[in-house]
């Protein structure tokens, strides 16, 4: 079994069952919204995978929280509880929401970058990359699902 610590630097340190230890290695998961506790992915500073998690439930306690916390850090995605304007009608547009941490105002460049997320979400990244999800689109109030109802 591999081992997962952090070194004195905060870096993630991989040691692999035959004695091969990888330093600052990065967790990346494989299918982030679809299976988030299986195939994560442990790349090596070089974006290389070094080593597969099939199954973040099998890991031992203290390796999964440590694991999980790596991820939250490397992961912000904001989820959009209401959709409070979008101004102008052409782009880029400028949203206005309220998310899970707070409200927030972004830019959108392109109708392109809003995505359906199976059946029920979307996802939507920003002019600076940052990536905004709704978890259900039927949840929202009946203002916030006629503005979405241009970009689905």
């Amino acid at each position: 079994m591999f081992e997962l610590d952090l070194d004195a630097f905060g870096r993630l340190v991989l040691t692999l069952p035959e004695g091969l230890v990888v330093v600052g290695v990065t967790p990346v998961r494989c299918f982030p919204f679809t299976a988030p506790q299986e195939r994560v992915s442990l790349c090596d500073e070089a974006g290389r995978e070094v080593h597969c998690i099939e199954d973040m439930d099998e890991l031992a306690v203290p390796t999964r929280e440590l694991l999980e916390q790596e991820l939250a850090r490397r992961e912000f995605i904001p989820v959009i509880r209401r959709l409070i304007d979008i101004q102008p009608a052409s782009e880029p547009t400028t949203w206005q929401v309220e998310t899970d941490r707070g409200l927030t105002e972004f830019k959108l460049t392109s109708e392109d970058h809003v995505r359906r997320l199976g059946a029920h979400g979307a996802l939507i990244a920003d002019a600076q990359g940052v990536r905004y999800r709704i978890l259900d689109i039927a949840r929202l109030d009946a203002h916030g699902r006629r503005l979405m109802a241009r970009y689905l």
